[in-house]
């Protein structure tokens, strides 16, 4: 059974999912041109380049410190509604997470915290084709492995295939809110890029947990 985390070991945890949306900008970019218009990894790149750093550097007393030095370095730093609702997916669980260890439970509560917030800021829902595709079902699947007793590292598995059943799922979707809206038919086919990143983030976290 996976310990929980302890503070330094989710500064860990998130500085690597920071990374790989970094890293991931290039391929971002290119899923977003087939929908949007090309600049989510740019954006997204610059946040979470920022987002690493800030967290690395930040004072941390709370796992909730950690969760909030990622999210307003992304609000701060990347620009537009993908800043916003990812700066949003970290800053809302910050206020749940006010213990120094983050166990399955905690992690269930923050995924469906951020959930939670981002569709209130976003003002989109589950079958819209965006983030909220992937990240609504990850608090789900969250909430059921922690009820059975998941530690932190099976909450976070259970979340990464969910988004990724989630992130599929909306190659069938039309997309209903955001630049894509506008292609109507057209954005069928594809996958949204907020989707894809929520994927890289939480396959990231989880792979993270695992080498802790």
């Amino acid at each position: 059974m996976t310990e929980p985390l302890t503070t330094e070991q989710v500064r860990g945890v998130l500085a690597a999912a920071c990374q790989a949306i970094y890293d991931a900008r290039e391929a971002l970019s290119d899923a977003d041109r087939q929908i949007g218009d090309g600049d989510h990894g740019v954006g997204m790149g610059r946040g979470f380049k920022a987002a690493r750093e800030a967290v690395e550097t930040a004072d941390l007393t709370t796992v909730g410190d950690a969760f909030k030095a990622v999210g307003s370095a992304v609000m701060r730093t990347s620009g537009g509604a993908s800043g916003a609702v990812f700066g949003t997916m970290f800053r809302g669980p910050s206020k749940v997470l006010k213990s120094e260890t983050l166990d399955g439970e905690g992690l269930a509560q923050a995924l469906e915290e951020s959930a939670e917030q981002v569709q209130l800021r976003g003002k989109a829902k589950p079958g819209d084709k965006t983030m909220l595709d992937a990240l609504v079902p990850a608090g789900l699947a969250a909430r059921e492995s922690a009820d059975a007793g998941g530690d932190v590292l099976a909450v976070a598995k259970a979340a990464a295939a969910a988004a990724h059943d989630g992130c599929e799922a909306t190659i069938d979707m039309k997309a209903t809110v955001g630049k894509s809206k506008s292609l109507g038919e057209r954005s069928l086919g594809y996958r949204d890029p907020g989707a894809i990143s929520v994927t890289i983030l939480l396959d990231t976290i989880a792979e993270a947990i695992e080498a802790a």
